[in-house]
């Protein structure tokens, strides 16, 4: 096929579409990969809370040790309060590492729902942008045929006159 106006503006419109159908696919992973790392962040957030909760539980030990150094004894059972406040503490930290778990949990799953989704999408946006490129190159094929048939004739023509 020869090289005019016409085939390199068609080329032009089939690079321009494959970029697309690239582009689709680039989107399509790189929200697969934001589950991945969603769900990454999520259990990293969960040592933070840890540990956050282990310097919670640390100070108030502490102003109790304070209180007591500063009470006549026995004026409070200290080793009571003591156990009350981890208690709590650790009843919180489980509800917490359940919770994170089950956030990372729904995470994965959605993940893997949308995975299964853009498979399918993109063999529908594969199977679209072959069509079209198969019709485009067609269509090509045939405008190129009747540029060369015109610029035959004119040349025929120009040659008679």
């Amino acid at each position: 096929m020869t090289q005019n106006p016409v085939t390199t503006a068609f080329k032009a419109q089939r690079t321009a579409v494959e970029q697309s159908q690239s582009m689709t696919h680039d989107a399509l992973e790189a929200q697969q990969a934001s589950f991945s790392a969603l769900a990454d962040m999520v259990s990293a957030s969960e040592s933070m809370m840890e540990q956050s909760t282990e310097l919670s539980k640390s100070t108030i030990h502490a102003s109790l040790d304070a209180l007591e150094a500063n009470m006549p004894e026995d004026a409070a059972d200290f080793a009571e309060m003591r156990e009350m406040v981890d208690e709590g503490f650790d009843a919180a930290a489980e509800t917490q590492s359940q919770t994170v778990e089950a956030v990372v949990e729904a995470i994965e799953e959605s993940g893997a729902t949308y995975e299964e989704f853009s498979e399918g999408y993109a063999e529908v946006v594969d199977n679209s942008f072959d069509a079209f490129l198969e019709a485009h190159e067609q269509m090509e094929s045939s405008v190129a045929e009747v540029a060369e048939n015109v610029e035959e004739a004119t040349e025929e023509f120009d040659v008679s006159a």
